[in-house]
């Protein structure tokens, strides 16, 4: 019973917290010269200190991102904590990490970037044929939420039943986690330190692909006296994402 009362407490506070009714911050729109100066339009090399990268209006909007980002992934990471206790309280959040990782689909297709398509004044075309590897990849990560958080919606209303289904989401969190040893904020003052959190993460989202993995070779949790046992590789899954959803909220630049 305290195991499960620290489990729903932990969910009060996460849902009463402010976090999320923060909108994100005003979208400036870079003027014709700063455009062509960027090219991509991400301050890569010969932009330091003059453009967007770096500045207190880019700090403040990556930072306020990838603390967004950070709800989602510890609202995931308690779904699925609950998941692998079996505790029988707050079932409905079984559908918390599809609707969770929509939502942050959809956030990234839309506000990843200030000076990209559909928010910023790159077209869709140079948005996602551009040449810029940092709007590339959140665009990327967008598209893979959204297309994973479907398949888990579907798999989690037994709409798909099939066992080749629950493959994309651990292979998800693998590529996605090997990503993030790419993942680069162009010419950014604190691009060492960017580096170094988005390997920590990384680390972190292969190990939990691979304990998801794990959970689903070894099958269904075990039942013991008619009630399931505790499954170890699913509460190591969830220990990681809550892992990288506390990094992601305490992410500065």
């Amino acid at each position: 019973m305290g195991g499960k009362l620290v489990v729903l407490w932990l969910w009060v506070l996460l849902i009463a917290g402010p976090t999320l009714a923060e909108a994100p911050p005003a979208m400036p729109q870079p003027s014709q010269d700063q455009h062509a100066t960027h090219g991509a339009a991400h301050d890569h090399p010969g932009m330091v200190g003059d453009g967007w990268e770096g500045s207190a209006a880019g700090k403040a909007y990556s930072e306020r991102n990838h603390h967004l980002a950070g709800v989602f992934v510890l609202l995931i990471g308690l779904s699925e904590l609950r998941l692998g206790l079996v505790l029988t309280i707050l079932t409905w959040t079984r559908y918390l990490l599809p609707v969770s990782m929509l939502l942050a689909g959809g956030f990234l297709m839309v506000w990843s970037d200030h000076e990209a398509w559909p928010v910023g004044s790159l077209t869709f075309a140079q948005t996602f044929f551009g040449g810029d590897p940092e709007i590339f990849q959140h665009k990327s990560y967008g598209l893979m939420l959204l297309g994973v958080g479907t398949i888990e919606l579907l798999r989690r209303t037994g709409r798909v039943r099939q066992a080749l289904w629950m493959i994309p989401l651990p292979a998800f969190a693998i590529i996605g986690g090997l990503m993030l040893f790419l993942h680069s904020h162009g010419a950014h003052p604190a691009a060492q330190k960017i580096a170094l959190n988005h390997a920590i993460m990384g680390i972190m989202a292969v190990s939990a692909g691979s304990s998801k993995l794990m959970a689903g070779w070894r099958g269904p949790c075990a039942v013991t006296a008619g009630t399931p046992s505790p499954s170890r590789w699913e509460i190591v899954w969830a220990c990681f994402i809550l892992l990288i959803g506390a990094q992601l909220l305490i992410y500065t630049e």
